[in-house]
């Protein structure tokens, strides 16, 4: 703000001169008027003449006017000899001014010299208020990174974890700029370029950050995005000047975030090699590997889209090394939550291990983001420590959004969701190759009315078992309803999208049907104008399409009649434990597991479905009901 006031003030200050010259060369006195030299000499006579003042230089006269409050101008002859005794005999008060007041060089200074002097004064605190501050107006061409050396990032790579074949790659750069003599003694070479690959949140720039802390030496960061901007010319120029800054300060490393940005693949845009994008991709290209060797300068870039960059960028000599960032596994969850919980008052009934299995596929941003909701709970609710109930409602609430207790759901829809989420519960406890069921609830949750909640374990390949078994598990809530209730509701709309989409993989990608063998149909379209990764490509006859649809509908049926047959024959426990749901609203594992076990009721099942209609279930809006605490 005061920098503001202070450039204003300049403005300003320059304006009044301005003004000021201008009147003080150009502007004549509005109380002066001029008139002829007879005129003057009758109003001399008539005694209306108070004071004369004479400019002989300039042959001129200013007289003051008795009655008026203005002087006239007036042109006299200098050999005129009476005039002077005319004024004396009128009793005229005489002055004499003998100075010249305009002279050649102070008109041209007022014509010329004094406008163009303003002008430069005006055009050169422009130029510094352009090229000050945060405008860069006059410096398009000027790299936009940050060189960090004495402000260096604090991590360092014990506080990543879960990455631990990332880190050792980095960490082989880290020592090669430290001390380059233990590999040169090898004839080893640094590589010029490390890309970080990884699905978003798994830590690509955390890893950079570290490198940062760890390397003592200077450590420019950048955007992709930063790179580009409107003008034709300005992305080129930016990478020389960043990659001139680093040659400035070698040996040191470049960090390019998001390099897919200016990254990706020539000829896949409307500009042709025009293109502001591509141009700024060759400059890349060329300072990595060109003619010029930066060999002291370490290019590190992290994207979540290596299938869109251009293979030039990609090849030995650029980028050598890629370090694949993938999510983490059980054991790398486990170390993640660790780092996490820091800092954090953490209760005894923690178990780092449950909440790691809990979590398949969170990334580091996934947990990191898990264990700030905990706390947040935990300071709602006032506690001194947080619970493992915290973390396991933040999980619930990151997986499948914010509880919402006071929805107004009917005694009727309230008895079909807790039949829907049994229907899937039951299929998950009753086929081996399910996932591990870990609780099934009826409170609403984001856009889901129930949940049953597994605790997949970390698997490589998938089996077409594991895959039928999936499917059976989806279906079942639809079926649980059509068998207590005699009809099927909206609720498996969700249900019906996966398991549609996981049996059209059975039969187009996998390969695993016997109809068609292992061949799989479709490939990725790679529309050279539209981006690799556009659609799909159909490489089928319109014959076998149909037969493809076919086949994903027995895949279906057959599941569908799997399930139904197994919940036809758990009936009795599909009702009772649906009227327990109903009571407590949410059920662990081991509370499931037991009613499971128990021996199967003796009442007719007519008797148990009219006992499970007749019953009035607990309203959907209880403001005194406290949670009840399930470990």
């Amino acid at each position: 703000m005061n920098k503001i006031w202070k450039n204003s003030g300049l403005y300003i200050i320059i304006l009044l001169v301005g003004l000021s010259l201008s009147f003080s060369f150009y502007g004549k006195s509005t109380k002066e008027t001029s008139s002829s030299y007879s005129d003057f000499i009758n109003m001399v006579e008539k005694n209306k003449v108070k004071e004369v003042l004479v400019k002989e230089h300039d042959g001129l006269l200013l007289a003051t006017v008795n009655d008026k409050q203005e002087k006239m101008r007036v042109l006299y002859p200098s050999n005129d000899k009476e005039l002077f005794e005319i004024l004396r005999k009128n009793n005229i008060n005489i002055k004499i001014d003998d100075q010249r007041q305009s002279s050649w060089w102070l008109s041209v200074f007022s014509s010329f010299i004094a406008p163009l002097v303003i002008f430069l004064i005006i055009w050169m605190f422009i130029i510094r208020q352009a090229q000050g501050g945060g405008s860069q107006a006059m410096s398009f061409g000027k790299s936009k990174a940050k060189l960090m050396v004495e402000n260096k990032p604090k991590v360092k790579f014990d506080d990543v974890a879960g990455v631990e074949e990332a880190k050792q790659e980095l960490q082989e750069v880290v020592e090669f700029l430290k001390t380059p003599e233990k590999f040169q003694a090898l004839g080893a070479k640094i590589p010029k370029g490390v890309l970080l690959v990884g699905s978003p949140g798994t830590g690509k720039t955390l890893l950079a950050k570290a490198v940062a802390g760890e390397a003592e030496v200077p450590f420019f960061s950048i955007s992709g995005s930063d790179f580009v901007e409107m003008f034709v010319g300005v992305g080129a120029s930016r990478v020389r000047d960043l990659f001139e800054q680093a040659k400035k300060h070698s040996p040191c490393i470049i960090f390019i975030d998001e390099i897919d940005a200016v990254g990706r693949q020539r000829g896949a845009g409307m500009g042709g090699g025009h293109d502001e994008r591509e141009q700024t991709l060759n400059q890349l290209l060329v300072e990595m590997d060109g003619f010029e060797d930066n060999h002291s300068t370490i290019v590190i870039a992290a994207t979540n889209r290596p299938d869109i960059l251009d293979s030039a960028l990609l090849r030995p000599g650029r980028f050598d090394r890629q370090v694949i960032v993938d999510r983490p596994d059980l054991k790398g969850r486990e170390q993640i939550l660790k780092v996490h919980i820091k800092g954090k008052p953490m209760d005894k009934s923690v178990d780092l291990q449950i909440l790691a299995k809990r979590t398949p596929g969170f990334t580091g941003a996934d947990l990191a983001n898990l264990t700030n909701e905990a706390a947040l709970l935990a300071a709602r609710k006032n506690q001194k420590e947080i619970t493992m109930q915290n973390i396991e409602d933040s999980i619930d609430k990151v997986i499948a959004g914010p509880e919402k207790k006071n929805k107004i759901i009917t005694d009727e829809e309230k008895r079909i969701i807790a039949v829907h989420e049994m229907g899937h519960t039951l299929i998950g406890k009753l086929l081996p190759k399910c996932d591990p069921v870990h609780k099934v609830t009826i409170v609403s949750r984001g856009m889901a009315l129930g949940l049953t909640m597994t605790m997949p374990e970390d698997h490589v390949l998938t089996s077409k078992q594991e895959l039928m078994d999936k499917i059976c598990m989806l279906l079942g809530g639809r079926i649980a309803e059509e068998i207590v209730f005699g009809e099927i509701t909206t609720g498996a709309q969700n249900d019906l999208q996966r398991s549609t989409e996981l049996a059209r993989k059975i039969v187009m990608d996998f390969g695993m049907t016997e109809r068609f063998g292992p061949i799989t149909f479709g490939r990725a379209g790679e529309n050279v104008f539209l981006g690799r990764d556009f659609g799909s490509e159909r490489d089928y006859s319109d014959n076998l399409a149909g037969e493809i649809d076919d086949e994903v509908r027995k895949v279906i049926m057959e599941s569908y009649q799997r399930a139904k047959d197994l919940l036809i024959k758990n009936k009795r426990k599909l009702i009772v434990i649906s009227n327990v749901l109903i009571e407590k609203e949410t059920l662990d594992s081991d509370e499931i597991e037991s009613f499971i076990k128990q021996e199967e009721p003796k009442e007719d099942i007519e008797k148990l479905l009219l006992d499970f209609f007749s019953k009035k279930s607990k309203p959907s809006i209880d403001l005194d009901k406290k949670e009840e605490v399930i470990s």
